[in-house]
């Protein structure tokens, strides 16, 4: 186990984050929140990061994947992370087709991945019924009613939930967890947007006697609770990589504030509290880069121990993106509330992402159940 990327993976870092700068900085998140975007996200952007491999990273090459790891998809969404960028790519990639990849049939397989690779088709994995993050015992019901299920029930924060093209629905059956790709347009289905203090989408979707066939039925539900937890530790993972990139860039354009504000006629950053303040963060960084490089190679390795390090990962990542946002916030002073700069979208960011598949409660009780204790 080498916590370092390849040659490889490196050159793909460097050219994410040349594009990311270039095409999607932190100014086109802010132009997709004053314009009240319909999508929330910028579709000729994603169709570039679709040409750039980045949509079919993790598919297998039998579904017109590249099958390049996910330590190659983790250094892209790091990167990502500097920018705050908005894309279909969590959702649909990382959530959606992971749940297809590990449950599907081969119909759905080679129905749904290749146009995941293509970049035509887009995913929400609707999830969540309650304000706190509870990955079971759903609410949500998927009652057989001949060849057919019928669904009924809400979801809340379902991430990218009011644009997908499909929906993958985690529903109670009689045995188990029943994993449902639907098709968003089905009669039945109420998608209502929310606007995230993030600037991100997410929306609340409601099911009213949705009628499905039994072959939208992914896996069975004996295997779907272990498909959906393969799926949410990846996501936790790859969550815990755009946290790492955001707190790297906004511990670094705090480090250059710091260097050029002049305060009783020296610059701040001569003052020891702030050196020790910014000192602290720098070492939560580098501990933190440890940590999701090991979860990422964890899931390349197939490794046993990947559900501890995606808690492990996530809660991490939660507790230095909060304190590295705090801390930058307060080190610009009263700049660093305004809307004038791109510290406070950093700060609203964590405050989301921190809540997503899990916060720092969950994931330390979670990582304790999981070693024993």
């Amino acid at each position: 186990m080498t916590l370092v990327l390849n040659e490889e993976q490196r050159l793909l870092k460097d050219t994410a984050k040349d594009f990311l700068a270039r095409v999607m900085p932190v100014a086109a998140l802010r132009e997709l929140r004053d314009q009240k975007d319909e999508l929330g996200f910028n579709p000729n952007h994603w169709q570039q990061m679709v040409e750039l491999g980045w949509a079919s990273m993790v598919l297998p090459e039998a579904y017109d994947g590249l099958d390049f790891g996910y330590m190659g998809l983790g250094a892209v969404i790091e990167e990502s992370g500097r920018t705050l960028a908005a894309s279909p790519l969590f959702s649909t990639v990382v959530l959606g087709s992971t749940i297809i990849i590990e449950g599907g049939s081969e119909e759905q397989k080679s129905t749904f991945l290749p146009q995941i690779a293509a970049g035509t088709l887009s995913l929400a994995l609707a999830l969540e019924e309650k304000p706190h993050h509870q990955p079971s015992d759903f609410a949500t019901t998927a009652d057989a009613d001949g060849d057919d299920y019928i669904i009924n029930g809400e979801k809340l924060f379902v991430l990218d939930g009011h644009s997908a093209d499909y929906l993958i629905v985690a529903t109670r059956l009689q045995t188990g967890t029943g994993l449902f790709i639907v098709d968003a347009n089905t009669d039945g289905i109420e998608r209502r947007r929310h606007h995230l203090i993030d600037s991100r989408n997410a929306a609340t979707v409601g099911f009213n006697q949705v009628r499905v066939k039994a072959s939208a039925l992914i896996g069975n539900a004996e295997q779907g609770q272990d498909i959906l937890n393969t799926a949410m530790d990846y996501g936790r993972i790859c969550l815990a990589a755009e946290m790492l990139g955001a707190a790297s860039e906004c511990f670094e354009r705090t480090v250059a504030y710091l260097k050029e504000r002049d305060q009783f006629g020296v610059k701040i950053g001569s003052f020891q509290a702030l050196q020790h303040r910014a000192a602290k963060m720098f070492i939560e960084l580098e501990l933190s880069k440890s940590v999701v490089l090991d979860a990422l190679s964890a899931i390349d390795e197939k490794r046993a121990d990947l559900p501890q390090l995606a808690s492990l990962a996530k809660a991490r990542l939660n507790d230095v993106f909060e304190l590295i946002t705090n801390e930058a916030v307060q080190m610009h002073g009263g700049i660093g509330v305004t809307d004038e700069l791109d510290i406070g979208f950093f700060l609203k960011r964590s405050r989301v992402a921190t809540q997503i598949l899990g916060n720092s409660h969950f994931h330390r009780d979670r990582y304790a159940s999981l070693c024993g204790y």
